[in-house]
């Protein structure tokens, strides 16, 4: 009987260990992730972010340009040159600004 009772705990034991439905490479799979998931979407978001505020100062210095001297901009630079901006923002790694003097709109667009 002692044999039996060691030898059913041991099945129960072993059987408890098994690794179910936890998913570590998914987002949510497993709470001990949780850190690690959040980090990474508050990272995704500021950079969405980034890229937002960038286009809409560039946007918005472009109208101001155009409002002011009744013609688009040659390129971006001029923006600086003309002091409606300090510094042209840099596209975030993976993408390029892309400008057309002809209507003035300014765009980011994967190379």
């Amino acid at each position: 009987m002692k044999h039996f009772m060691l030898a059913l705990v041991g099945s129960v034991l072993l059987a408890g260990c098994g690794n179910k439905d936890v998913k570590s490479t998914e987002p949510g799979g497993n709470p001990l992730n949780a850190p690690a998931d959040y980090l990474g979407a508050v990272s995704q978001a500021k950079k969405a972010a980034e890229r937002t505020v960038d286009l809409a100062s560039l946007k918005s210095a472009i109208a101001l340009f155009h409002a002011q001297e009744d013609r688009y901009p040659r390129d971006l630079n001029e923006l600086v040159q003309q002091r409606y901006l300090p510094a042209v923002p840099e596209a975030p790694a993976g993408s390029r600004l892309v400008y057309n003097p002809a209507n003035g709109e300014v765009s980011m667009a994967r190379p």
